[in-house]
């Protein structure tokens, strides 16, 4: 019995593996579309691919491809940030040896404040780590995300909400895990792109405005 229950969770865990890789390969097709023929995109675009696909060999399980993997793999997620209502400008890593640093998660938070009302809420870290996996997908570099709007308190989003039909009346923003970004000079359709690309949470391009919609709900595009 206990061969057999050892075989099964090594089955789960070829097949996590193998379900992994189609992700990867589903990602690469998507991002070669649409990275366009900046050298730059595409050498963080396949250095983001290879992190990707570590993590895929940390599902096996067995201690020599997990070590392999953790080899490869980022220990530190650094952002770069630019308030342009505030002024506001931040470059940290906020994870760190398998842990997010609370004094840099308190300084993001402060960033991404209300600047209307001046209301600081706790960001979602997932929030985060999607803009990290973005930036190392997009290539940025140190190039900063330009914040258009972060936490809104219930007071600014009702306010928003009554102005526009755009502006859900149960935001994610109210809750610390939605954001609106923008890269100067990267058009926000590879934004848009490689944030579908990543299937996670919701993804909302807004041409007009120039911005990308990024949440930690489910994934969903609009």
């Amino acid at each position: 019995m206990e061969r057999r229950a050892e075989a099964t969770r090594a089955c789960r865990a070829i097949h996590a593996a193998i379900e992994s890789s189609r992700e990867i390969f589903m990602l690469q097709r998507i991002l070669e579309n649409h990275a366009g023929d900046d050298s730059d995109i595409a050498l963080s675009r396949r250095r983001f691919l290879k992190h990707l696909a570590c993590g895929a060999l940390l599902t096996l399980g067995t201690p020599a491809l997990a070590h392999a993997a953790r080899g490869r793999f980022p220990a530190n997620r650094t952002l770069a940030l630019i308030n342009p209502n505030t002024g506001d400008k931040l470059k940290l890593t906020y994870f760190e040896k398998g842990n997010y640093i609370k004094p840099a998660l308190r300084e993001i938070n402060f960033v991404l404040r209300d600047y209307r009302t001046g209301d600081v809420h706790p960001i979602d870290p997932l929030l985060l780590d999607q803009l990290h996996d973005l930036r190392l997908a997009l290539g940025l570099g140190g190039r900063p995300f330009h914040i258009i709007s972060g936490y809104r308190s219930p007071y600014t989003n009702g306010r928003l909400h009554h102005e526009s039909a755009g502006v859900s009346n149960n935001s994610l923003h109210m809750q610390g895990r939605a954001i609106d970004v923008r890269v100067e000079g990267l058009d926000t359709r590879h934004i848009r792109n490689a944030a579908l690309a990543l299937r996670r949470g919701g993804v909302g391009y807004y041409h007009e405005s120039d911005f990308v919609h990024l949440d930690t709900g489910k994934f969903r595009k609009w």
